[in-house]
């Protein structure tokens, strides 16, 4: 995979109320090609969030409105979204409760998988974490998500058990675990 990524990270600033988490030369980090900035989630992303997660994932494991919404408004939760020309090409919904937290779902437009956004998303998120105290980050996919199972084994995390009727009650699901490395300087 080809990255052309910023190797300079800047902290949360504030860009017209919005808070980016990287940027790149121009103010646009590139990756494989494909031009995306990630910044934290706003109330008005809810209908594109959605609308995406219902394309990537079939009935039974795309969330209803309620669901997301519900994911969303929880104390720990953390939203990354990906932005290609302004549009959102993926997501990544978090919630922590240090030391744990738990990866909820990451969607990627399929016009954009295999570029780099899930992994940007999935490094921006576990950054966050780490420096937030989280040392184990857990998450479920289907058995039968082959794609899924190898992209999250690539990125450090491992099969720990299988969730019976997880899904819809009646697909299972891996339970998967990494474990974080502390940050640097965090003395934890």
């Amino acid at each position: 995979m080809a990255w052309q990524f910023s190797t300079d990270r800047l902290a949360e600033i504030a860009v017209d109320h919005r808070k980016i988490i990287r940027q790149a030369h121009g103010g646009i980090p590139t990756i494989s090609g494909v031009s995306v900035t990630i910044r934290q989630y706003e109330p008005h992303d809810f209908a594109s969030m959605y609308k995406l997660d219902q394309a990537c994932f079939p009935p039974g494991i795309a969330y209803s409105k309620t669901m997301l919404r519900y994911f969303l408004a929880q104390a720990g939760a953390e939203c990354l979204v990906a932005l290609d020309g302004g549009k959102i090409v993926g997501f990544i919904l978090s919630e922590e409760n240090p030391p744990l937290a738990h990866t909820i779902t990451l969607d990627v437009a399929e016009s954009h998988r295999r570029h780099g956004v899930g992994t940007a998303l999935v490094g921006e998120s576990e950054a966050n974490l780490r420096f937030r105290g989280v040392r184990t980050v857990l998450l479920e996919t289907a058995t039968t998500n082959e794609a899924g199972i190898a992209f999250w084994e690539r990125h450090g995390y491992r099969k720990e058990a299988v969730l019976k009727n997880y899904y819809s009650g009646r697909l299972d699901a891996f339970e998967m675990r990494k474990k974080l490395i502390a940050a640097p300087g965090t003395g934890s």
